[in-house]
């Protein structure tokens, strides 16, 4: 048997980790042993506790209560923790996720007592690296022995970076594996699918009409913070709203909650805040951010999670950031990226809702990618 310890820190990590906690659980029982570690990085009841429930992850072993913080203090505080635990437990492997300040401290920690690092969702590249998640992402890859990326642009950014695809075991730090495996998340989505339908009710909750709202999410720093952005966004989305007559679900992230009065313009904050057509709620689960984005018209997002689902549920998906790492999404054409833009962002939701082609490739595996990274570890970490 091999022991791995998981790292969670974000909301979506810990649904990331529902994947791999099922594959073995089902299919590898008695070979592989989880620890999961969970940094507190994001941690409140709404925006964790309740997914451990309602995704049926086992608790955690070990929180670090991290909390939030300035970049430096945080990661300084998991790292240390980690490391600990690290000594404590002696796994053949750490297991990361993404590319949040919670894989960075997993990867610095490990590395620098030289315990194997896996990275799921690998070579993910936005190349701007004024955001800290693409620091994060970069750093983790290049101290990694198995890197696991869910796309083929993924796995050819790990290339262009001098990973090597004809590697022999044993693996090692200087000497990794690069995978293109399929995604962890379309896995849980399909997984999760009929789940959703028979376990929420909030369609109903909201009156919503199928195929005929809008799902809105935004919750990055470089939107909220700036009232600039933050009003160029909410005037699309309410512009959009009135014209169309078209209900806007905004599940709203606490950060966002607590600056949008703050950031916000009186008057717009006045008229989201009235109209019939704008529903700000609160987070949504896991399951019912499935049932919203299976239901919904377009997804209009900041978030790269929920870009690829709205992919995966076939709904085209307006980009409110100046990049994205899922390219792809853009050169099939079921996604545009119009920043804060607010002609963009109307341009981009008219010229989507209008187009009847939109095509959906399979991209994203054929749902087996946490059985696969299992069956991988296994091999290459069984002693």
């Amino acid at each position: 048997m091999i022991k791995i310890v998981t790292v969670i820190g974000a909301r979506p990590q810990i649904i990331k980790a529902a994947a791999l906690s099922r594959a073995i659980k089902n299919k590898f029982a008695g070979k592989i042993q989880e620890v999961i570690i969970h940094t507190g990085q994001h941690y409140d009841e709404n925006m964790s506790q309740v997914f451990f429930d309602e995704l049926g992850i086992p608790a955690p072993d070990y929180n670090l209560n991290a909390g939030s913080g300035s970049h430096g203090k945080q990661t300084a505080l998991m790292i240390a923790g980690i490391e600990e635990i690290l000594v404590k437990e002696k796994p053949q492997a750490i297991v990361l996720y993404g590319d949040t300040n919670s894989t960075l401290a997993g990867a610095v920690a490990a590395s620098k007592i030289h315990i194997p690092v896996v990275h799921i969702e690998a070579g993910l590249r936005s190349y701007n690296k004024a955001m800290p998640e693409e620091v994060n992402r970069i750093m983790c890859d290049h101290v990694s022995t198995l890197l696991f990326s869910p796309t083929e642009t993924g796995y050819n950014n790990l290339i262009k970076e001098g990973f090597k695809t004809n590697n022999s075991a044993p693996y090692t730090t200087d000497n990794p594996k690069i995978y293109h495996c399929g995604d962890v998340m379309f896995d849980n989505s399909l997984f999760f699918l009929d789940l959703a339908d028979q376990k929420t009710a909030i369609i109903s909750k909201y009156n919503l009409v199928k195929n005929d709202f809008i799902l809105a999410t935004i919750h990055r720093n470089n939107n909220t913070d700036e009232p600039i952005r933050l009003n160029a966004l909410f005037n699309s989305l309410y512009n959009i709203a009135t014209k169309y007559n078209k209900k806007i679900v905004l599940p709203l992230h606490p950060r966002t909650a607590k600056l949008l009065e703050q950031n916000l313009e009186k008057e717009l904050f006045t008229k989201i805040s009235t109209s019939p057509v704008f529903h700000i709620i609160p987070p949504a689960s896991f399951l019912e951010m499935i049932a919203l984005e299976k239901n919904a018209q377009i997804i209009m997002t900041d978030s790269g999670g929920v870009q690829k689902e709205a992919f995966y549920f076939e709904k085209p998906c307006v980009i409110l950031r100046p990049e994205t790492e899922w390219v792809e999404l853009v050169k099939c054409g079921t996604a545009i990226v119009a920043d804060a833009d607010e002609k963009r962002i109307v341009s981009a939701y008219e010229s989507l809702v209008q187009n009847k082609n939109l095509k959906f490739p399979q991209l994203y595996g054929d749902g087996k990618a946490a059985e696969f990274i299992c069956t991988e570890m296994q091999s290459c970490f069984q002693q």
